[in-house]
């Protein structure tokens, strides 16, 4: 794919496993689902289709398993317009797998393998820096090594590349340099609350926490807090803000979160003179349309299924 790539996503992806049942089960107890299906996750590869189908030109900086699983991500990504030059496909391990229960409220919980995702390194960021360079936002996660994500948001401060990091799944001691490289730092509400070591239960919890990670050297905090919205606060205005999110019907909150990274990075990228507030209801209401549907990706709008008045 040629041109110039607006947002590049360094991260995971997974095949997701995905069961349906009316609760989640008891430890040592067996019992019955009600459907089964196989989607593609990943939050990296979440993200990026996210972008792509709200109409961002995208890449994937990846690894996959040479596997049945692998060759149907790759063309999952060549379905959804996204620039796979830098996805790498690995002998000798599998692809990223998640294996994801759904109860019938909606909740999920995840079960995630890395495989192939492990096998990322520093050097597979360092082939893909003529394409960062040229990017106008730069997405990373946790589901690869820390020093990848790392190593990718140094290369795109060199470059000024805006830069926005979704830590997830949280981890514990990560480097002082995860703070200060990050243009944009993005956690839910069980996320913030291990990084800031305080409760993180409601709005006001997730408005101290903001500042806290203001502190450590961020530009702009933005704390997702589900069905509740968002809250984010800058360096330029320290004064947090509430953004809510519309009440709707939940059938399956799997990829959401990756659904609001995944807008966040189109609004940045693509309209750059959005106010940060505009921005983060545009990319609640995305992430809202997703819970609507079940499955991860299949369940991300695509741009002619979106209301106009959110590309205004």
């Amino acid at each position: 794919m040629a041109g110039v790539v607006e947002v590049v996503v360094v991260g995971s992806c997974n095949t997701d496993l995905i069961t349906y049942t009316a609760r989640f089960p008891n430890p040592g107890e067996t019992i019955h689902g009600h459907s089964f299906s196989i989607g593609f996750g990943g939050k990296g590869a979440n993200q990026a289709v996210c972008a792509a189908r709200l109409g961002a030109s995208t890449a994937m900086i990846g690894k996959v398993g040479n596997d049945t699983f692998g060759n149907d991500t790759t063309k999952n990504f060549q379905n959804n317009n996204i620039n796979i030059d830098h996805l790498g496909m690995e002998d000798g391990t599998s692809t990223g797998t998640a294996v994801i229960t759904v109860d019938e409220s909606g909740q999920n919980s995840i079960v995630i393998v890395n495989g192939a995702n492990s096998l990322l390194s520093k050097s597979d960021v360092s082939a893909a820096e003529p394409m960062i360079a040229r990017a106008k936002i730069l997405v990373c996660q946790l589901e690869v090594e820390p020093e990848v994500s790392i190593a990718a948001m140094k290369l795109a401060r060199q470059h000024n590349v805006m830069t926005l990091f979704n830590p997830a799944p949280a981890r514990a001691n990560l480097p002082p340099d995860a703070w200060t490289l990050c243009d944009v730092f993005c956690p839910n509400e069980a996320e913030a609350e291990m990084f800031a070591g305080m409760p993180v239960k409601a709005k006001e919890d997730a408005e101290k926490a903001s500042l806290f990670f203001l502190d450590k050297g961020c530009k702009i905090v933005i704390i997702t807090l589900g069905d509740k919205g968002a809250v984010y606060v800058t360096q330029e205005n320290r004064t947090p803000v509430h953004v809510p999110c519309r009440v709707t019907k939940v059938v399956d909150t799997t990829g959401a979160g990756d659904a609001f990274a995944g807008a966040l990075a189109y609004y940045m990228a693509c309209h750059p003179g959005l106010a940060i507030g505009q921005v983060i209801r545009r990319s609640c209401e995305i992430a809202r349309m997703s819970v609507q549907h079940s499955g991860t990706q299949n369940s991300y709008p695509v741009r002619q299924q979106i209301p106009d008045e959110l590309f205004l």
